[in-house]
């Protein structure tokens, strides 16, 4: 059966994320539980996702270091940026700045259990 929701090809879109973990197992369980992403083993043994959408995947990857520190920043699209910030803190992330900080914008920062920093964005509606 075909998947019914396949990423949308284009030159220059964001395609493939490679998230530094310590354990792969228990990261994939954190986005898992957090954004919803599926999770699946690919061909050669490794872990991977796609994202809630479908339009993005990627795996996690050992023996690098997580990308603690404020630079490139990757936003996560949610429909409820408070209630995600508490589920990330649930699951073992930080809030890293907290929603208001670029306002009008609904935003905030938060790192998952192994320090790697996300953006989290919501659509004003």
């Amino acid at each position: 059966m075909e998947k019914a929701n396949q990423p949308t090809l284009g030159n220059g879109k964001i395609c493939y994320v490679q998230i530094p973990a310590t354990d792969i197992a228990a990261s994939a369980a954190f986005y898992h539980r957090v954004f919803g992403w599926e999770i699946r083993t690919r061909g050669d043994g490794s872990t991977a996702f796609d994202d809630g959408v479908g339009q993005v995947s990627g795996a996690w990857v050992a023996g690098r270091k997580p990308s603690k520190e404020i630079g490139m920043i990757v936003y996560i699209m949610v429909d409820n940026a408070p209630a995600t910030l508490e589920s990330i803190v649930a699951h073992g992330g930080q809030i890293i700045q907290p929603i208001g900080m670029d306002a009008p914008e609904i935003t905030a920062l938060f790192s998952d259990p192994v320090g790697n920093i996300w953006g989290l964005y919501q659509e004003r509606g």
